[in-house]
This record gives structure tokens, C-alpha cells and sequence, in this order.
């Protein structure tokens, strides 16, 4: 079955940098597109990054050029780099290949203070 475990979150400054890792296991990691999501407390979940297999990237307007998504196939895991923190990333990220799936690991909480 299909396991996502995300880590790297924390208590950072404006400006800060942090980098946050989703290690996958029940699935063949090397053919899934991936995507790295973020909910604020009283916001919808929303894709923030994605990777396909082949390594293309994608990024929402307001971390475009502040993160960078990346994956490493011989690890299952994907990585967001996140620079140039702002309190309105202050979210909990979640990492997934389906979000149709009604599936999502535990998430790890990022919070961004001014």
C-alpha cells in the first residue's frame, strides 16, 4: 500500500530556508509524477510544485523562483527546497502522487514568522 512520510518542517524566520522530504514506499516511484501541496489553517489544500518522472518542473505563481522541487529515484524520495520564506507560506505540506486517491501522509507543519 501506498505510504508518504514528509519531514524537514519547522519554526522559521522571514527569509529562512528550509527543505522538507517525502519518502515513498508502495509505489513505483520512478514512473509517478509527483507534487508537493500546502493547506493553511481555514484555506483549501493547493498544489504548490510538481515533478513528472522525467523531471519537468511546475510551479504556483507565488513560490515560483523561491522553490524548487527536485526527486531522487534510487531514494523514492522528492524534496521541496524552500527559500526566501514568507509568513504566508505558513501552511502544512503534504507530498503526494494522487490527490484523487482520498489518500495523504501526515504532512509536516512549516510556519513562517514576520
Amino acid at each position: 500500500q501506498v505510504q508518504l512520510v514528509e519531514s524537514g518542517g519547522g519554526l522559521v524566520q522571514a527569509g529562512g530556508s528550509l527543505r522538507l522530504s517525502c519518502a515513498a514506499s508502495g509505489i513505483i516511484f520512478n514512473i509517478a509524477h509527483m507534487g508537493w501541496y500546502r493547506q493553511a489553517p481555514g484555506k483549501q489544500r493547493e498544489l504548490v510544485a510538481a515533478i513528472t518522472s522525467g523531471g519537468s518542473t511546475n510551479y504556483e505563481g507565488s513560490v515560483k523562483g523561491r522553490f524548487t522541487i527536485s526527486r531522487d529515484n534510487a531514494k523514492k524520495t522528492v524534496y521541496l527546497q524552500m527559500n526566501s520564506l514568507k509568513p504566508e507560506d505558513t501552511a502544512v505540506y503534504y507530498c503526494n502522487r494522487d490527490p484523487t486517491s482520498g489518500y495523504w501522509g501526515q504532512g509536516t507543519q512549516v510556519t513562517v514568522s514576520s
